[in-house]
């Protein structure tokens, strides 16, 4: 079944049994997966559009700073939320519903990655994104390109903000739009308000250990993982799209989804402080190593504290935060030699177990159960 309009292929039925070809699975799961994407990025363009002409219309300097956020919101990235949420939203209906009424709130999910995202980088000075200058330093070239007054780096970081600030109100906005009965968008709107509550509070943590590495450990920093990563990638997600469907906490299948946001999130998360030192630039749009340079207290660098000989301890506490490239490389050396990577490494095959595990407690349609299988396995290891 097709439709016009933004949604696009996203209205063909996925199969309750998957049928034909030599991985049918795969082969459901990946056009799926493209038709997701150019639903949740369509339903994207054209929310935006018409928000930046609203701007322009009442000062063309509003419209250019509108753009900008348009930009930052349009400019690439896996679509991982809006994933999450729908094949729990998915799971929970079955394969016959239409996903139409529920893509607006699918792509709210990206608004509010957005307002994460742009804020992350100005609390952790971040240079690039996805192979991109970020925001603040995208805007502080912009002015200081026109030769406009005052400090350019300053002005970026304040726009940087507002254009955070900005996306949290359109997602609220586009959150609205999801064609659904006025009290199930209310439930909706409790445990989205929650998952916003959960990654500032998990945000802060962020900011506070990297004020007091000497005094944080592996259990805060799995915290920090749990609140600022986990939440609102996967668990609050899942969830989300779980109550979109009308699904309760209390149910056995948000119990599930729960357990296995939980693991899957924090693997995730641990996927990525291994990519903050170990990835490649050219894959993950960031440099490597800077976790490293700035002491950052993740999971990794804790635990190789824990594990660290004399020696080692103080090759990891001398690093000096201009270090080039060759001394960051010995340091993630360092790293590796406590044995801080393969008990990460560990830590994440036994969360995806668990998620797994989860999965089997309940029962849901066999293309859901297989999607959210392969993105357990996907989003925990992966190059970028």
């Amino acid at each position: 079944m097709a439709s016009d309009g933004p949604t696009g292929n996203l209205l063909r039925v996925v199969p309750e049994q998957p049928v034909g070809g030599d991985d049918p699975i795969a082969e459901v799961l990946a056009a799926y997966t493209r038709d997701l994407v150019s639903a949740v990025d369509e339903t994207l363009a054209d929310f935006l559009a018409a928000e930046v002409d609203a701007l322009t219309s009442i000062d063309a300097a509003m419209g250019g700073f509108a753009a900008t956020a348009r930009d930052c919101v349009l400019a690439g990235g896996k679509r991982v939320r809006p994933t999450f949420a729908y094949w729990g939203w998915r799971g929970a209906v079955g394969g016959s519903e239409p996903a139409t009424p529920v893509v607006p709130a699918l792509a709210t999910l990206e608004l509010l990655h957005t307002f994460a995202l742009v804020h992350d980088d100005v609390m952790d000075a971040s240079a690039t994104r996805r192979g991109r200058p970020t925001a603040h330093v995208a805007v502080a070239a912009q002015h200081a390109a026109a030769g406009r007054s005052g400090d350019s780096g300053r002005f970026g970081e304040a726009v940087a903000v507002l254009i955070g600030d900005l996306c949290m109100v359109w997602a609220d906005q586009l959150l609205a739009r999801a064609d659904l009965p006025a009290d199930r968008l209310v439930e909706v709107r409790r445990g989205y308000d929650r998952m916003r509550v959960e990654t500032v509070a998990g945000q802060y943590l962020d900011v506070l250990g990297e004020t007091d590495p000497e005094n944080w450990s592996v259990d805060r920093a799995l915290r920090v993982a749990r609140y600022k990563t986990a939440s609102y990638t996967v668990q609050r997600p899942l969830l989300f799209g779980a109550s979109l469907a009308g699904v309760g906490d209390d149910s056995p299948l948000a119990t599930a989804y729960n357990r296995y946001g939980l693991a899957v999130g924090e693997a995730f998360q641990l996927c990525d402080d291994l990519l903050g030192v170990y990835g490649d630039p050219t894959t993950t749009g960031k440099p490597a190593g800077d976790d490293l340079r700035t002491g950052k207290p993740t999971a990794l660098l804790m635990l190789a504290r824990e594990l660290a000989t004399p020696a080692q301890l103080r090759a990891l506490d001398g690093t000096d935060r201009r270090a080039g490239a060759p001394e960051i490389a010995r340091l993630a050396e360092v790293v590796v030699d406590t044995g801080a990577v393969g008990r990460i490494e560990r830590m994440i095959d036994e969360r995806v177990e668990d998620a797994l595990a989860a999965l089997d407690t309940v029962a849901v349609d066999e293309t859901s159960r297989a999607a959210l299988v392969g993105l357990a396995i996907e989003a925990t290891h992966r190059p970028a």
